[in-house]
């Protein structure tokens, strides 16, 4: 995009503006009609036209041009050109998205003013649009665990493709910084990331959002899908997409085109799609919320996501990660962690994950004590409050129970607590809880633990009676 396109009827003229701007060190392509005009755009888009208003013996105008490639280009430049020019034509014009219009005769150093400034502001938006759209710090992978090693070896397989992804998993588990991830080791890694919140969007709104608009006095409105244009699209919770503007997407991903509302002229796009949902797709097919064909052109390659319980072992790293980019980004204190506060993390229950758990440490760090280590007692009890050091407050549950089933709860609980913070290693779980291997294995068998994969990791659960049944 840093070549010059020049399209006049005239062909002494088309060759005097090459001359002087190949001098000036521009590379520049030519064309003498609407047809080759288009078919040199169609073939590169250039980093400017400049564009005659008049075109002899041609199917399209100046202006017709102009908004054609305003419509499917809209980054490109174009100052405008005519020997014929008034203040009708070059109102039109610039509606209709010139950057410039310049009369012929035109003065050679007038020309290179504007070509330069328009090609600097080009530029500079390009740039805006890259920052606002992409964070570095959102597609950064954080992890040591062996579900997160699988996680980021399913990802790496699907960087380098334009393979449709589907990330599954729960609300909070980090499905939109696993698409930013993919994104960011992309070929794709320099055209934008654009995130369509399919919740947040009304239904009524949702094409307008994602196709655009066009109206008589507000003009081209580009949509979602326009702006992501030569990057990734990326449908956050994609089952709540209302059932209608489902059938429009499946012919945008068949056709890479549509039209705005309003619109009457097709918009094409290159688009890769990720696509992330945390509910049950195939019970909306058959709910009929859902569409099955889209569901087939959206799971190409379907990814889970594991949830924070399944990945504990990752906590005390994530907190790390979050407590920098906290320093970095709002100034709060850059504190450590106590082994304590560590282990009373990784036994907390975590409903709402790693954005939980994030928050957790945000509120820490603005509420807390000092810049020392954050310790267990800034935590909230999630779990038995510690009163003092000789008492445990219990739960109501297991206060009703009698000694031994009590016995058996706390140790149910406390063991399955354990394997899964240790990434399902009983070796180094037996380690912390001060028992032999073996007797610790005799000890899960009595109390019905089992370990089984999941989402490449060991993880410890309750021994189902199917499983039972199987064994006896």
């Amino acid at each position: 995009m840093t070549d010059i396109l020049i399209v006049d009827d005239e062909k002494d003229i088309r060759e005097l503006i090459s001359d002087i701007l190949e001098d000036e060190g521009f590379v520049t392509r030519k064309a003498g009609n609407s047809d080759e005009a288009m078919n040199e755009i169609n073939a590169e888009e250039p980093g400017l036209m400049i564009l005659d208003i008049w075109l002899k013996d041609s199917r399209m105008d100046g202006i017709d041009i102009l908004k054609k490639v305003k419509q499917d280009n809209p980054d490109v430049p174009i100052v405008i050109i005519s020997g014929h020019g008034n203040i009708e034509i070059a109102v039109a014009a610039i509606k209709q998205g010139a950057y410039d219009f310049i009369e012929k005769p035109f003065n050679i150093d007038q020309l290179m003013v504007v070509i330069r400034r328009a090609m600097e502001t080009s530029r500079l938006r390009r740039e805006n649009q890259t920052l606002r759209r992409q964070d570095v710090s959102d597609a950064e992978m954080v992890g040591a665990s062996s579900a997160y090693r699988a996680l980021v070896a399913q990802l790496e397989k699907v960087t380098k493709s334009n393979g449709r992804v589907m990330l599954t998993g729960p609300a909070g588990s980090g499905k939109e910084v696993a698409a930013r991830y993919i994104h960011a080791n992309s070929n794709r890694a320099s055209g934008p990331f654009v995130t369509v919140n399919c919740a947040g969007v009304e239904p009524d709104r949702m094409e307008e959002v994602l196709f655009g608009r066009e109206s008589a006095d507000r003009g081209v409105e580009p949509g979602l899908l326009e702006q992501a244009h030569g990057g990734i699209v990326y449908f956050d919770e994609v089952a709540d997409m209302p059932l209608g503007t489902q059938s429009k997407i499946l012919r945008v991903l068949v056709d890479q085109q549509f039209l705005r509302v309003g619109g009457s002229d097709k918009v094409r796009v290159d688009l890769r799609v990720i696509s992330s949902t945390n509910r049950d797709l195939d019970a909306g097919i058959a709910a009929g919320t859902f569409r099955q064909e889209l569901y087939h052109r959206l799971n190409v390659v379907p990814i889970s996501v594991p949830s924070l319980e399944e990945r504990r072992e990752d906590i005390p790293v994530l907190v790390e990660h979050f407590v920098e980019g906290f320093n970095a980004a709002q100034g709060l204190p850059k504190r450590g962690l106590t082994s304590e506060a560590a282990a009373l993390l990784q036994t907390m229950v975590w409903p709402g994950n790693v954005r939980q758990l994030k928050n957790l440490v945000e509120r820490v760090l603005i509420l807390g004590e000092g810049t020392g280590p954050i310790e267990a007692r800034e935590l909230p009890g999630e779990q038995d409050v510690v009163e003092d050091d000789s008492r445990v407050v219990l739960s109501g549950a297991v206060a009703t129970l009698p000694l031994r089933e009590a016995r058996e709860a706390f140790e149910r609980e406390y063991l399955l607590t354990q394997i899964n913070r240790f990434g399902g290693n009983i070796s180094r779980t037996a380690s912390f809880v001060g028992m032999e291997r073996s007797a610790l294995h005799r000890k899960l068998k009595s109390l019905g633990v089992v370990t089984s994969s999941k989402a490449g990791a060991r993880v410890a659960h309750l021994e189902d009676e199917d499983e039972a049944a199987a064994e006896g």
